[in-house]
């Protein structure tokens, strides 16, 4: 639904975001990743995935392309939750889920 959110980060830390975009604020997750390369930024640009369930909608946010397609592909392995793919994507990096994932192929 949401392809990116380009505005003003108004918080952030290293698991959530709150990016004011024209005087809406919008919650985001973010891996530690992403947070590390805005960390000192006060504007910029991340790409999201709006994940709807039946009791919240949680839109996760990514700095770079790369990131949000392992994201992506994560979600589609059985038993892999969004939790555990963007705690996956904080610890590695993503090039590092995909060496991983293809050795594994």
């Amino acid at each position: 639904m949401f392809a990116y959110l380009k505005g003003t980060f108004v918080l952030k830390t290293p698991t959530v975001v709150h990016i004011d975009v024209h005087g809406v604020g919008y919650e985001v997750q973010v891996t530690l990743t992403t947070y590390s390369k805005i960390q000192h930024a006060t504007e910029g640009v991340l790409l999201t995935h709006l994940l709807v369930r039946e009791d919240a909608h949680i839109l996760y946010g990514f700095y770079d392309k790369q990131e949000k397609d392992v994201f992506l592909h994560l979600l589609s392995v059985s038993g892999v939750g969004a939790s555990t793919a963007r705690m996956m994507l904080s610890s590695l990096q993503a090039e590092e889920v995909v060496r991983v994932w293809q050795n594994l192929l």
